[in-house]
Order: C-alpha cells, then structure tokens, then sequence
C-alpha cells in the first residue's frame, strides 16, 4: 500500500505513544518496540482507520483488556519482562487519542469512551484537586504508579473516571493534566 493519510496518522500515534509510555522507570523500551506491540494487537493502519472501527462502549473495557494482556504477553516474550498493565493502557490509550480525539473525531459517539491516558501528572491533579470525591482512590492510585498498575489497579481508575464524567466524553478527564506545562 502506498503511503497515505491513515499510514501517516498511523506512524505519528505509534511514536506519541511509544515515547509517552517508555516514560516509566519501570520499562524503558525504543519507538520500534511500542509500534511493534500496537501493530501486534491490531492497532494500525489498516485494520483501524476510522472511529467506526473502534470497539462499540459496551465492549470497550473488555476489548482493552484484551490488548493489554496480549501486549504484556508479547513485550514479556520480547525481553520487557517488566512490561505491565499501565505501561500497555498508556501505550494504548496514548495511541487513540493521536488518532482519533485529536484527529478531529472528539464527538464521535465510540471516541467519547475512549480511555485517557493515566500518568503521574494526572493522578496528582486528581487528589489535589479531589474530583468527584474520589480522593482515596486517585491517592492509592497515585501511591502505586501507573506504571505498576495491573489489570485491576488500571480499571479501577477508569471506573473511577467513568463516574467522575458521567454524561462527558471521558477524554475530558484530562482537563486535570497539565503536562504540558
């Protein structure tokens, strides 16, 4: 296939991500590797080009789930034996926002469930600022590192987030990151 729109979206999600979730202390790994990890679970450019293709909201949870495991799975294979949940799920979550949030499909009702990207920044805005109430939950969140998260820690945040934003795309949640500061 030549070189077209969705394999240019493709390309710069893959590195945003990629660059984004080698963040951790925990599993420092190259650009080449984050692709690698995405294209395995069908994160590309072919298999996912518009926001239709997404997983309906009623599946995404699980659908997500699904990739982490698998990405663990591989990245374990692949010598990133220190490759968790939370470094998937940024990864992963990192990804589709390059594509899709900010690829001018915010309102499309599948983008709206999208996960936000989960990092220090973020969950210490989250207790400082003490969303929804949900303090306990951001600080031990925050204690463990979204870097060390497992399955459980990551929906948990999520879950979380869900309720924080009830009737708001989720990506909204990211009011409450600043790093871009």
């Amino acid at each position: 296939m030549s070189y077209n729109i969705h394999k240019h979206s493709h390309i710069f999600a893959a590195w945003a991500a990629s660059r984004a979730a080698s963040t951790s202390k925990v599993c420092r790994f190259k650009v080449k590797q984050g692709r690698e990890l995405l294209e395995s679970v069908g994160l590309n450019d072919s298999d996912l080009q518009t926001p239709e293709e997404l997983p309906n909201p009623d599946e995404l949870d699980t659908q997500h789930q699904s990739w982490r495991e698998q990405m663990v799975a591989k990245a374990t294979k692949d010598g990133l034996a220190t490759f968790t949940h939370g470094i998937a799920a940024k990864l992963i979550n990192v990804y589709l926002k390059s594509r899709f949030v900010c690829g001018g499909f915010s309102d499309h009702a599948k983008v709206q469930f999208l996960h936000p990207p989960i990092d220090s920044i973020l969950l210490k805005n989250l207790v400082r600022k003490d969303v929804d109430g949900q303090t306990s939950i951001w600080r031990n969140a925050q204690k463990k590192g979204w870097s060390n998260f497992d399955s459980k820690d990551y929906q948990r945040v999520i879950d979380a987030l869900r309720q924080a934003y009830t009737g708001e795309p989720i990506w909204r949640a990211e009011e409450n990151w600043d790093g871009n500061q």
